[in-house]
């Protein structure tokens, strides 16, 4: 007998936050640790946003939807196939967190947070990746901190190693 119901997986997570906070490198171990499949939405972006960001031109709304919606679309294809994933998004607004959502309303969000000096050091000693540091202030103007009472959403510190970051976040998602 087949069985017509989906099999359970456990929410796909989010590793959100402004560039510089470790998103790719903490959700790729949290991935590693829960074998859930990683997605990078950096990746997903069309070569128009790549370009406008490599000018240093913040993103406008606009410009994200596509993007958006492309992420979403792996989050669904991801739940009818059964398989957890583990994202990397900025995230920044609700309304971006809302999109994401229609794809799984069980997804939840970890924002990597910490101070500006942290973040921009980061950056500064970024090689090869397109975000230029001097956007990093409109990342963190433009961020809609996750209300906890109204998102499955943690805060984490990224002050302390990608190790003792990731263990933070896996207890915080085990919270939520």
């Amino acid at each position: 007998m087949v069985s017509s119901e989906r099999p359970v997986v456990p929410p796909h997570a989010v590793f959100m936050g402004v560039s510089g906070c470790g998103k790719s490198t903490v959700a790729a171990l949290h991935a590693r640790a829960t074998g859930a499949t990683l997605i990078e939405a950096d990746e997903l972006h069309p070569p128009a946003n790549i370009a406008k960001m490599s000018a240093g031109v913040p993103l406008t709304d606009e410009d994200r939807a596509g993007w958006l919606s492309a992420i979403a679309d792996r989050i669904a294809q991801a739940t009818a196939r059964g398989e957890s994933l583990v994202l990397t998004c900025s995230a920044l607004k609700r309304a971006y967190r809302d999109r994401l959502r229609q794809a799984d309303p069980d997804l939840v969000f970890v924002l990597l947070d910490g101070p500006r000096e942290l973040l921009a050091g980061r950056i500064g000693a970024r090689r090869g990746h397109f975000m230029p540091p001097r956007l990093l202030d409109s990342q963190l103007a433009a961020l809609e901190r996750p209300d906890p009472r109204q998102e499955r959403c943690a805060t984490v510190s990224v002050e302390g190693s990608p190790e003792e970051v990731a263990a933070a976040a896996a207890a915080a998602l085990r919270m939520l």
